[in-house]
């Protein structure tokens, strides 16, 4: 009796067995048939487009990834828009689509925060999760200036391009190393990091809005709002707004009269592009 049980169990594995691979092969033929006779054709441009484009997805180009942005240029959107790849994919593109190359405007990542170690520090010790993201929503986090950078490095683990570290309790950025994708950007809570034109000349170190005593108690580095920076420069190139020097990239010309003048040193004089170039 039990060897006739054994007998019928094993017919019914084997027969489960077959139905589940008839299954598995007529769903295969199928789908096989139905990628054959529905198949969307591939537009060759966009093909060709997105083989020149790096890959990083960062959406600087302002569309959601290097598939959309490739898929735009076939449409008509413009060739330069690739900040990471810079003006030698724009003329790869300007090239498959038959115009003019036009030149990228390159950008750098920017750490608008100089509050370091031994010119802030924290109200209470933060023992949770270490991310900038998680420190952030307790109390703003622990550093005394809320609107500084914590220092966790959620910009450095998403940088692609391994341009960021962490040092002295501040986000530090390798701009001979930086694409100016926007990723590190985008993770910050805080906003400190700007994606500025690699063309500027000076740029703020500094991202309080509060007002100059309240800022200084929380952080010796920090922009008082003095407008003296404002009120020295021949360019008219600064101007500070809700107690903050901002700087107009196309109007400065780097001559470093309002570093000198800043009372706190939030302001640098920079060269993006000598930097880049090894100089």
């Amino acid at each position: 009796m039990a060897e006739i049980l054994n007998s019928l169990d094993t017919q019914n594995i084997l027969m489960a067995l077959l139905v589940v691979g008839l299954v598995g092969l007529i769903a295969g033929i199928v789908l096989a048939l139905a990628s054959r006779f529905f198949e969307v054709p591939m537009d060759e441009t966009i093909t060709k487009v997105r083989e020149c484009l790096p890959g990083a997805n960062c959406g600087a180009c302002g569309y959601a990834g290097c598939d959309e942005y490739a898929k735009a240029v076939a449409e008509g959107a413009k060739t330069n828009l690739c900040i990471p790849g810079a003006d030698s994919v724009a003329a790869q593109i300007a090239e498959i689509m038959g115009v003019s190359a036009e030149d990228v405007i390159e950008a750098e990542a920017v750490v608008k925060c100089n509050g370091n170690c031994n010119a802030t520090c924290n109200q209470f010790i933060y023992d949770g999760i270490n991310t900038c993201q998680a420190s952030t929503t307790l109390y703003g986090g622990p550093s005394a200036c809320k609107y500084g950078c914590i220092g966790c490095g959620d910009c450095a683990a998403a940088c692609p391009s391994g341009a960021i570290c962490i040092a002295d309790g501040i986000a530090h950025i390798n701009t001979k190393i930086c694409t100016g994708c926007g990723i590190c950007a985008k993770t910050c809570p805080k906003k400190v990091i700007e994606i500025v034109p690699q063309v500027a000349r000076t740029i703020v170190l500094c991202n309080n809005k509060e007002k100059g005593a309240v800022a200084r108690k929380n952080c010796q580095n920090a922009c008082i709002g003095c407008k003296k920076c404002e009120l020295n420069c021949p360019e008219k190139a600064i101007t500070v707004v809700d107690n903050l020097a901002r700087v107009d990239y196309a109007k400065c010309t780097g001559c470093g009269i309002c570093v000198e003048n800043c009372p706190t040193k939030c302001l640098k004089v920079v060269d993006f592009v000598a930097i880049e170039n090894g100089k």
